[in-house]
């Protein structure tokens, strides 16, 4: 099932033979430099079948992107619930995030797949806003925030809850949000 489409991306279900891409982005060094694990292949498996699962009962979570000129899967990006993250967010807040493989970094591709999905997010969801976070020294990511027009809350850093204290320089993160209003808004000028 195709979520969205952009000129150069499908963003879509995963399917069985995005296993090795799951497990690349989830290894890769550069890639989860700022989470606080690496996923083996049994472990990359299991949070491809946990997001599959996710999409297939609530219709939100991280889907597969697809570059149309290839039919390569290059990574993921979506739309999820951030109710974990209670109280720095409220509950039902969505959030938008993605992970690329290096190999597609530096070509636009989060950011195309970002903005897409916010049309789907506010127009097809009918979404109030959508929160995005990240560690607060990660700045290719704070980079997409900005660049898909989301503004960094004044007082909204936070501790994330599930980073362990094992890591504490991945523990304060930055939350960004977009308004629906401010983002329709913003397509109008």
């Amino acid at each position: 099932m195709i979520i969205a489409e952009t000129e150069r991306l499908l963003i879509r279900n995963w399917r069985d033979e995005d296993r090795d891409l799951a497990f690349e982005i989830n290894s890769d060094e550069r890639v989860m430099e700022f989470f606080p694990f690496r996923r083996n292949r049994a472990e990359a498996d299991a949070f491809l079948e946990r997001v599959r699962s996710m999409i297939a009962e609530t219709g939100l979570g991280f889907y597969a992107l697809e570059d149309k000129a290839t039919g390569a899967a290059i990574g993921f990006c979506g739309l999820a619930r951030t109710d974990h993250l209670e109280p720095f967010v409220k509950k039902g807040t969505v959030e938008i995030g993605w992970r690329l493989s290096a190999r597609f970094w530096g070509k636009g591709f989060a950011s195309e797949s970002a903005r897409a999905l916010l049309v789907h997010g506010f127009e097809t969801l009918g979404l109030d806003e959508i929160v995005s976070f990240a560690v607060h020294n990660n700045i290719r990511s704070t980079a997409v925030m900005e660049r898909i027009g989301m503004q960094r809350v004044d007082g909204g850093d936070f501790n994330h809850p599930g980073v362990p204290d094992s890591h504490p320089h991945l523990q304060r993160h930055v939350l960004y949000r977009l308004a629906a209003t401010e983002w329709r808004s913003a397509r109008t000028v």
